[in-house]
């Protein structure tokens, strides 16, 4: 690419409008010490992610909390009320719940899951929910009160001047030399010259030339559309029922609620399988892949002067705060390893943990 940043690179356009040219990232973590190195390369401004879901013909809060379960059945529980009802819809039988499926049936009953989850997930992912790990849905909340701010993290923010600039900031180091718009090969960087460890944070099976295969990657696509006035009124409005292609649209102007805009852009979000010349965004680690994920994991453990980070080096779908806390983590590791004169690791962090 010709910029840095990756997924979360940012850039004005229309209007002057702050865009997150490859979808939205909202920074929050409960880690100190990320969000203390985050605020040593640019200014975070407070944000609070809401979402809003349109499904069979209403829109609702996102994620499913007192107000939406009030609205979707048209009761006026009490919290108290609404936890008993939902613990009763909820299938009981299902004691460890394994897919996708189970854990929305078995925490929220079949009427919210086929609701906001069902449909959703098939287009998001491409498969049946029953292929998909349930640690996916376990990791949003169903609340009891009126909350409708997405994340729960202590600290959540959106840089004022976008993500770019921090990451430009990190790099800007008298140690380290940027190649922009170019390729990097582990077998073909003779030009770069000679190196005495990689940090690869491109696909792991990449890194290998495929050897057993190419592992699953879901990619985005995104139709922009610049208009006058405010679109939705929200940041992201999700689009849970299957007739409607994409999965939801993003209005950018209110990622920067500091900001004033007459100008707005909208992104409708498209998700697909990756294919050979797209862009990996996910990683979707389906049961079946498990065996391939193996192959190369064990390569990589065997293979020398190289470690693999990221989301896309230890093919686990990771949050930002989750990466650079890796990050920070994997540094402090190689340092100690160099002061020890140990070799460095491979990995980190386990991706099969």
């Amino acid at each position: 690419r010709s910029h840095v940043a990756g997924n979360c690179h940012t850039e004005r356009q229309d209007g002057d409008v702050m865009v997150h040219v490859y979808g939205p990232h909202i920074f929050h973590t409960a880690h100190e010490h990320v969000w203390q190195y985050m605020n040593r390369f640019g200014t975070l401004m407070p944000y609070n992610h809401k979402v809003k879901a349109t499904t069979q013909g209403k829109v609702f809060s996102l994620p499913v909390n007192l107000l939406t379960i009030n609205q979707f059945f048209g009761k006026t529980f009490t919290p108290a009320q609404a936890e008993a009802f939902i613990t009763s819809i909820g299938d009981q039988s299902i004691t460890d719940p394994q897919s996708f499926r189970d854990q929305g049936l078995r925490f929220v009953g079949p009427e919210l899951y086929a609701a906001f989850f069902d449909g959703y997930t098939r287009k998001q992912w491409g498969v049946d929910p029953v292929e998909l790990p349930a640690s996916i849905l376990a990791r949003l909340p169903v609340r009891f009160n009126d909350d409708d701010t997405y994340f729960s993290h202590p600290y959540q923010a959106i840089p004022k001047d976008g993500y770019t600039p921090i990451v430009e900031a990190i790099l800007n180091h008298d140690g380290i030399k940027l190649h922009l718009s170019t390729r990097f090969s582990p077998t073909e960087s003779k030009e770069f010259g000679s190196f005495d460890h990689i940090i690869w944070t491109g696909p792991i099976d990449a890194y290998f030339g495929f050897e057993f295969g190419r592992l699953g990657y879901r990619t985005l696509d995104f139709v922009p559309e610049v208009a006058d006035g405010d679109y939705q009124g929200h940041p992201v409005v999700n689009y849970c029922d299957t007739d409607v292609p994409y999965t939801r649209i993003t209005e950018h102007k209110h990622f920067a609620p500091w900001e004033s805009h007459d100008k707005t852009i909208v992104y409708r979000e498209f998700s697909r399988l990756c294919g050979e010349a797209d862009t990996p965004y996910y990683p979707i680690r389906l049961v079946k892949e498990k065996e391939q994920l193996l192959n190369y994991v064990q390569r990589a453990r065997d293979a020398k002067g190289v470690t693999f980070i990221g989301r896309l080096g230890t093919y686990r779908y990771l949050d930002m705060d989750v990466t650079i806390h890796e990050a920070l983590l994997a540094s402090k590791t190689m340092l100690e390893c160099i002061a020890n004169k140990q070799p460095l690791p491979s990995f980190s962090v386990d991706p099969m943990a």
